[in-house]
């Protein structure tokens, strides 16, 4: 099934995108959890940013 995903997602003419995965610390455990976001390439920068 994610191959179908990836092969919609690089279809000409359309918008590339970039899996973008952070790591958030928790403030009640101190642990770490990562957040996943599929977000289109010119914005990658502005996402890393928040």
């Amino acid at each position: 099934m994610a191959k179908k995903v990836v092969a919609t997602l690089k279809r000409e003419g359309g918008i590339s995108y970039a899996k973008v995965i952070r790591a958030v610390k928790s403030e009640k455990t101190g642990s770490y959890t990562f957040k996943e976001e599929m977000v289109p390439t010119p914005m990658v920068q502005e996402t890393l940013k928040k």
